[in-house]
């Protein structure tokens, strides 16, 4: 058993939590020496009550992920990060990141914010965060910030 991770996936919304758990993502790469994968899920089911999935708010959407991920990549490689992957799919984050993204790239570890930008779905049908954890085939880590920790 390796104790040290060479491919990380993590997941960004534009939240702080997601901020969070990059900047603790480009730590535990930076020490392992490992591949980065940023990936952003755009949730389609949130178009479902727009003009039956308008385009123009697809491509708003894909345009922000676009840019919030290049950020990142930015950020990562000036961080020293070598190797930086964006990855941008379509679909439930709960279902995409556990079961799609981190196959894909063969990920030894998951990092994700603890909560992220949608609290109603949170609320109604569980955290993504919690999906992630219970099945993703490789390690998760759940990035909390100082005010979920209670110590703002």
């Amino acid at each position: 058993m390796t104790m040290t991770y060479k491919t990380i996936v993590v997941a960004v919304d534009g939240s702080q939590e997601a901020e969070w758990a990059f900047k603790k993502a480009i730590q535990i790469a930076k020490r392992n020496e490992a591949s980065l994968i940023l990936t952003h899920i755009i949730d389609i089911r949130a178009f479902a009550a727009v003009e039956a999935h308008s385009q123009s708010v697809v491509e708003r959407s894909e345009q922000y992920a676009k840019e919030l991920l290049e950020n990142y990549k930015q950020q990562a490689l000036e961080a020293g990060i070598e190797h930086v992957i964006v990855d941008i799919e379509f679909g439930s984050p709960k279902v995409k990141i556990a079961k799609n993204i981190a196959p894909k790239h063969k990920a030894d570890l998951i990092i994700c914010g603890a909560t992220g930008l949608n609290a109603v779905e949170r609320l109604l049908i569980g955290s993504v965060s919690e999906h992630i954890t219970r099945y993703a085939k490789c390690d998760v880590l759940v990035v909390r910030t100082e005010k979920e920790l209670g110590e703002v």
